[in-house]
């Protein structure tokens, strides 16, 4: 239980740490910057082969650490007794960003870089490191310079462009930022891209360039491949009770009997009752799993007052509706339907 808190706890405090330097350009580009905060949030792993395992870093018997601070205490003490351990200075480094020790990260990031000079992952990291250390949270030289060597390095490396465009940006090297951009359009998913196009073209915009040509159009989905889905609520449970109007239902579809996770799912206000969804490949949140790879799907409607699609206390459903694929015609979903 005390590894889940503080896993959960890591994560969101790497979100913030993203955040903070992410926010100048959220207004505009909230696609791409969540999606930076999602790829970074898999260095929060790192921190749990500290947390789960300390003799990674010492063969010697330790007490797991029951804090974040007993962690850092630990790896410390490790590190001054064997300073030549890169990813023991990395796990500082965002050890000490989560406590918002944003110089001593700086600093931690710096050994482990001099140590490990020519990894992609780590250049960017200690890049990052010294924009949060900056007092305008700016990419200084000495960043920059980090994530050319990481762009050297992985020439797809999506973090790296990602700040490198940021810093060519703060510095008012608009064409070159977007010219850096540019490469991620093909590396990233289409709504990521469709943020991220806008920052290109703002970014050509400001110095005097036309914008990028019209993306193609993403070819349609195949008939076959989608799923009708009408949803209503069940007359005597509305009659009963009263929803408010912020309220949000989700449409879902799960592999019968597999993971958790929707292969599908649409998200609609309650004010929009009674509806019809189509479901098809570009519903899924898993790019590994698509509603068209299965031969049957198990279906729900969810009424959720907290906007949240994992389901919550107070939440209701719909009957749970299994059928083959594909189905031609339209599934039927009542949310509070009488047992």
């Amino acid at each position: 239980m005390v590894m889940a808190v503080f896993i959960a706890i890591a994560a969101l405090l790497c979100l913030a740490t993203v955040a903070v330097l992410l926010r100048p350009l959220w207004r505009d580009a909230r696609g791409v910057a969540l999606g930076m905060g999602v790829v970074m949030l898999a260095s929060t792993g790192l921190l749990y082969v500290l947390v789960g395992t300390p003799r990674a870093l010492d063969g010697n018997a330790q007490q797991t650490p029951k804090t974040l601070g007993d962690a850092i205490a630990q790896l410390e003490a490790e590190l001054q007794r064997d300073p030549r351990q890169a990813e023991g200075w990395r796990l500082l480094g965002q050890a000490y960003q989560r406590e918002g020790k944003a110089k001593q990260s700086r600093d931690a990031f710096a050994k482990a870089v001099a140590l490990l000079p020519d990894n992609p992952d780590l250049l960017s990291e200690a890049a990052q490191s010294r924009a949060l250390a900056h007092p305008q949270r700016l990419f200084d030289a000495q960043a920059v310079d980090l994530l050319k060597r990481a762009i050297a390095t992985e020439p797809a490396h999506q973090r790296a462009r990602w700040f490198l465009g940021i810093a060519q940006r703060q510095a008012g090297d608009n064409a070159t930022a977007a010219a850096t951009w540019e490469p991620l359009l093909a590396q990233v998913d289409a709504a990521t891209a469709a943020s991220l196009r806008k920052e290109i073209d703002a970014a050509r915009a400001d110095a005097g360039l036309p914008a990028l040509a019209a993306a193609p159009e993403a070819p349609a989905a195949e008939a076959g491949n989608a799923l009708a889905v009408q949803v209503t609520l069940d007359p005597d449970f509305a009659a009963r009770v009263r929803l408010r109007g912020d309220a949000t239902v989700f449409v879902i579809a799960r592999a019968p009997d597999g993971p958790p996770m929707p292969v599908a799912v649409e998200k609609r206000n309650v004010s929009e009752l009674p509806f019809t969804v189509s479901l098809d490949d570009g519903d899924s949140p898993m790019p590994t799993l698509k509603l068209s790879q299965l031969k049957e799907v198990v279906l729900i409607a969810r009424l959720s007052q907290s906007g949240i699609a994992n389901k919550q206390d107070g939440d209701i459903e719909s009957k749970p509706v299994r059928i083959a694929l594909p189905m031609q015609e339209p599934v039927a979903l009542v949310i509070g339907e009488a047992e």
